[in-house]
């Protein structure tokens, strides 16, 4: 660093490079008696990367046990390259991941493979979320029935919905474990449900209708509205359960009278 630049200037300088192998080091970045820059550059762009790639390896430890520990890297390193991080929290690193798989060339033969991302990405997001008191039985039983569809609800932080025409669900559990992986049978799509009602995160497979209903309510939706479009989109659609289940899974905190 120079006596002459001031840090900002110095980090907009040095950081580029860091992701991108294309970028030389700047003239300011100077080395012990001014010798091996290059090189030492170099080490440390390499170590970033790796850094960055471990990251996203314990961030979506499915998609990687699914891939192959080469595949993982090797897709990473392009991702890596391609979306440097934009916070100092390596947690909240990754986040167009999934997006970047749904792109990415050699995945093409698993199309479920960025739902699966997205599923993964969810349940470490319901994981850091705040702590909240969830909606009980009772709260939803004392209300009068005829104010019953005016009702709102307010989501509880760690609450997410992931929708997939694949059985991304089952994909994203049976690579969650240690365990031998089962043959999947199924091609159904399948929405997922990522919730925290207690200490641990929650993944389940909504029922029909059941994604219609809880993201309407996610976004602020009155029971009533939520209850239309889920029929809308699955006439089969059975309230008392998708109910029962909103509240056993912890999805909302409070019930919201009116409008």
């Amino acid at each position: 660093m120079t006596s002459e630049s001031c840090p900002c200037e110095y980090a907009a300088a040095f950081a580029p490079g860091l992701t991108d192998p294309a970028v030389v080091a700047s003239e300011g970045v100077v080395a012990t008696s001014g010798k091996g820059v290059i090189n030492r550059y170099n080490v440390y762009r390499n170590n970033v990367t790796v850094s960055l790639i471990d990251a996203l390896a314990a961030i979506y430890p499915a998609i990687q046990r699914i891939t192959g520990v080469d595949f993982f890297r090797a897709m990473a390193r392009f991702h890596v390259r391609a979306t440097p991080p934009a916070s100092p929290l390596l947690f909240e690193y990754g986040r167009d991941f999934p997006a970047f798989i749904e792109s990415y060339e050699y995945a093409r033969d698993m199309p479920w493979l960025a739902d699966a991302a997205r599923i993964e990405r969810a349940w470490l997001d319901a994981y850091h979320a705040a702590d909240l008191p969830v909606l009980d039985a009772e709260a939803l039983g004392n209300i009068e029935p005829t104010s019953l569809a005016a009702v709102r609800f307010k989501p509880h932080p760690a609450a997410r919905i992931v929708r997939s025409p694949y059985p991304a669900v089952a994909i994203f559990a049976m690579n969650r474990t240690d365990g031998p992986v089962a043959p999947l049978r199924s091609s159904e799509a399948e929405d997922a449900l990522v919730t925290r009602p207690e200490q641990d995160v929650v993944v389940s497979r909504l029922p029909a209708g059941g994604a219609a209903f809880l993201i309407s309510l996610l976004e602020g939706a009155s029971l009533g509205e939520a209850i239309a479009a889920a029929f809308q989109e699955t006439p089969s659609f059975d309230l008392q359960a998708n109910l029962a289940g909103m509240i056993s899974a912890g999805v909302f905190t409070a019930v919201q009278h009116g409008d």
